[in-house]
């Protein structure tokens, strides 16, 4: 972004960029970055910067999305059972080499078309990657073989004893432990409620 001022606007792009930075950035309204511009010496209304969020609120997402690091070429995936309303789902999860967390979908089968529309999911968002770890599930291999533009990946199947510093499994444990402590248990000596 540089500071000249866009076509038919008469503040530079680096104050309008910041009076949207200031919008979403903290719970401030329009209201409220108004008076804080205006403490600065800038007199803008509330409605025009409501005008600059529309407009260019999307060009500055795309702008620090192209700024994000390329995501790891060796994916790990994992899939873990839940219930929801009494009902078994099935969580698929896709993480980085380094414990960037891709996806996750929630599907009410385990199966390869289940696989598919997984890893077809993490295709259309994501480069291809290099290898693909999943656990000993026969579904995972027939999908990554079914999908042509998989065919030249590398799939590892890891045995489950050897996973315990496994991606994956790391980013599993931390949300058993946010759902114990939202349970209310707090440990072993804590006093059950009743």
């Amino acid at each position: 972004m540089t500071d000249a001022k866009p076509y038919r606007h008469r503040f530079p792009m680096a104050l309008i960029q910041h009076a949207i930075w200031l919008y979403h950035r903290f719970p401030l309204s329009y209201w409220d970055v108004q008076e804080f511009l205006r403490q600065r010496g800038i007199v803008v209304s509330h409605e025009t910067l409501r005008e600059w969020c529309i407009e260019f609120a999307p060009l500055f997402a795309e702008d620090l999305r192209h700024r994000e690091p390329r995501r790891g070429s060796r994916w790990h995936l994992d899939e873990v059972c839940t219930s929801v309303d009494g009902v078994r789902h099935w969580v698929w999860r896709a993480v980085d080499e380094h414990g960037f967390v891709l996806d996750v979908l929630l599907q009410r089968h385990r199966n390869t078309e289940a696989a598919k529309t997984f890893l077809t999911r993490l295709l259309v968002e994501y480069d291809v990657p290099e290898v693909i770890h999943t656990d000993q599930l026969g579904s995972c291999g027939a999908a990554i073989r079914e999908i042509p533009s998989l065919a030249d990946v590398d799939h590892q199947q890891v045995i489950s004893t050897a996973r315990c510093n496994d991606t994956t499994l790391q980013e599993h444990r931390a949300h058993g432990d946010r759902n114990d402590n939202s349970r209310g248990s707090s440990g072993g000596n804590a006093p059950k409620q009743s």
